[in-house]
């Protein structure tokens, strides 16, 4: 915003704002509500308009994406070939005695965070998921304060290291930290039984036989990768490229809260950015090299701090702290479109996922983050996936998710092979025979590596195989394994992606928080300072009263305003020209246009910028010109406004 107020920020004042104006409310809130569900009204609906449309522009237009829109029903083969329905999951623990459920990572830092602070309440802890439910204010309100206790600086900085940590803890991790520190249900202080997981995913049933097992998706990834083959063809096979795709995604939440920051119905905005694994170098780099971001790295996470490292994205990668080209140029491309939509930047910074919170298959994984009343939120992860996706399901498939490049010069290329006595297959595991040639096809050359080595140090290799309940034996006489040496006139190789994926509700409301403020002569005063390129409305048309004369030049005023294309509202009520200013300026109304009596006789009008106040005047062709040059042309009021007269008026009316 452009301008700080002196009065402290308040969350209950925003959300008072927003609630009342309408942004976004409780979805069947007459019916009492379900958690983590929520509807947008009018200026919300705009709001997310902007900002997929800005992104549109930012990324799949600027950098030439491919974009489908795939759909949200995904069978049960897709996903458990994925991994989502073992692996997508969080830690969560039971009351026993009341069945109340809590997601254990939010429990433990919840309390540890209140323990710090000395003074809360543990029942505080959790009042906004019990408002959301209506279930849970049924059940009685037992409170039970935690007393103000001065803690001895060696638990002071266990809790602290805790809370830098709190990324990486497993589920066993998180129960011996309840144990270690007494923390159970914050309404009761009973104990919770040890933390399980609980898969996320929406289940459903796909026709109406119920035989085809789907979820809804918890992602939209999946469908990029389903249709790489086509996308490749589309993109007349060159590399590299990117897809990318808007849309909704589901996530059952255990316990959620927070408003936009932690729902089950959200939208997403994901980009697969395909690229040579042995080439991840990024022809704009250059572009990109200067951006400074503030990093928080592995290391200083897993040494229990926080501190920020501040440095340039090309200084970052050249070091190896970022690990490739491709990745760093998208975390200072997702740097400048946040800034662009009207994130803070000092309220910014990326972290980097620590060893034993990334996944096996990734390379390197950053989290931009931003900081709120809730702390550090997680809107936008950018990981370099390898080739993991694209290899799982062409495995599960058979079908070839590759790219194939001639060679100038032919390669000589030694690999491990498997070589399968087919014939035998049939009689020893009958049925299962696929099941098994499948399961040997489908191996990695790291892992034909170990099996050869296997059979060499017993002259059989074992192994499971999903589907089959006892293990599979097999000695040379079914197959063998060895290094095979080959002329190749083709490279045949599967991608890697670097996947950016944006989560836009959380952005959003984030953006709430950064650009929302109140007037220091008047607190009561509340403005959003939206960047007009994604303010619900640009223009408030404001008639200085009702008279023919002016309710003609408002007619004449918004027909160039629609034919500019320039979003507006007119607000021709009686009330005081400040207030009609003033319920505006919580709606992120960047400009008023005042018609007065003088806008009769020479077609002039003033222009009020919402933060400053200041205004200017000059004819309606020129007011709407530095509208749209501040607007969608990034100028600066100053910039936009240079050739108009400024306009000295009165203290604004209440």
């Amino acid at each position: 915003m452009s301008q700080q107020s002196a009065i402290p920020f308040e969350r209950e004042a925003l959300d008072s704002v927003l609630k009342r104006r309408f942004f976004f409310a409780p979805a069947f809130e007459i019916y009492g509500g379900v958690s983590g569900l929520y509807d947008y009204g009018p200026p919300g609906c705009a709001l997310q308009a902007n900002i997929v449309d800005t992104w549109r522009k930012h990324f799949i237009l600027e950098e030439d994406m491919l974009e489908v829109d795939c759909t949200m029903l995904t069978p049960y083969e897709v996903l458990k070939t994925s991994g989502h329905v073992d692996k997508f999951a969080d830690w969560m623990c039971r009351d026993l005695k009341t069945g109340e459920i809590f997601r254990a990572d939010h429990l433990v830092e919840e309390v540890i965070e209140a323990r710090l602070k000395g003074n809360k309440e543990a029942r505080g802890i959790i009042e906004e998921a019990a408002e959301e439910d209506a279930e849970k204010k049924k059940r009685k309100k037992k409170v039970k304060e935690i007393k103000a206790v001065k803690l001895e600086d060696s638990v002071v900085e266990e809790y602290e290291t805790i809370l830098a940590k709190m990324d990486g803890f497993s589920g066993k991790e998180l129960g011996d930290l309840m144990l270690k520190y007494a923390i159970g249900n914050p309404a009761t202080g009973e104990p919770l039984e040890q933390p399980k997981e609980f898969n996320l995913m929406f289940e459903t049933a796909i026709g109406p036989s119920g035989a085809l097992k789907g979820y809804l998706r918890p992602e939209t990834a999946q469908g990029q990768f389903l249709n790489f083959s086509k996308l490749l063809d589309f993109n007349n096979e060159r590399m590299p490229f990117a897809s990318a795709s808007i849309g909704k995604s589901f996530r059952n939440e255990i316990s959620p809260r927070s408003g936009l920051l932690r729902v089950r119905e959200f939208l997403m905005a994901e980009i697969e950015h395909f690229v040579d694994p042995q080439d991840k170098s990024h022809a704009s780099f250059h572009e990109v090299k200067d951006v400074t971001l503030r990093f928080l790295a592995k290391d200083v996470q897993s040494a229990g701090k926080t501190d920020i490292i501040e440095t340039t994205v090309g200084k970052a990668v050249a070091s190896g702290m970022v690990d490739n080209e491709t990745l760093g140029y998208f975390l200072a491309r997702i740097s400048l479109f946040l800034i662009k939509i009207g994130v803070d930047p000092a309220r910014m910074r990326f972290r980097q996922h620590m060893d034993n919170e990334m996944a096996h298959y990734a390379t390197d994984c950053w989290d931009a983050e931003l900081q709120t009343s809730y702390g550090w939120i997680e809107c936008v992860g950018c990981a370099d996936r390898s080739a993991y996706d694209l290899s799982v399901h062409a495995a599960r498939t058979k079908e070839k998710l590759v790219v194939r490049q001639p060679l100038e010069t032919p390669l000589t290329v030694t690999r491990f092979e498997a070589e399968i006595e087919k014939k035998k297959f049939g009689p020893k595991f009958r049925k299962s025979a696929p099941l098994v040639e499948q399961w040997l096809v489908s191996r990695t050359e790291c892992e034909l590596e170990e099996l050869a080595k296997e059979m060499a140090a017993n002259g059989k290799i074992v192994f499971k195989v999903e589907g089959i309940e006892e293990d599979v034996e097999l000695d040379t006489s079914f197959v063998v394994i060895e290094q095979k040496t080959r002329t190749e006139h083709i490279r045949e190789f599967t991608p890697n992606v670097i996947e950016p994926s944006f989560g836009l509700g959380r952005i959003m409301y984030s953006i709430f928080e950064h650009s929302f403020w109140r007037r220091p002569e008047d607190k009561d005063r509340a403005v959003l300072s939206l960047p007009p390129l994604v303010a619900p409305t640009k223009v408030l048309l404001v008639p200085l009263s009702n008279s023919p004369e002016l309710q003609a030049v408002t007619k004449k005023v918004s027909a160039i305003l629609k034919k500019a294309v320039i979003p507006f509202k007119i607000d021709d009520s009686s009330a005081s020209i400040g207030k009609r200013y003033s319920r505006n300026d919580e709606l992120g109304t960047p400009f008023g246009i005042t018609i007065d009596f003088e806008s009769v006789g020479d077609f002039s009008v003033t222009l009020r910028e919402r933060d400053s106040t200041k205004q200017v005047r000059g004819s309606v062709e020129d007011i709407v010109a530095a509208i749209k040059e501040v607007t969608y042309n990034g100028a600066t009021w100053e910039e936009g406004t240079k050739n108009l007269k400024a306009f000295e008026t009165k203290v604004e009316e209440e």
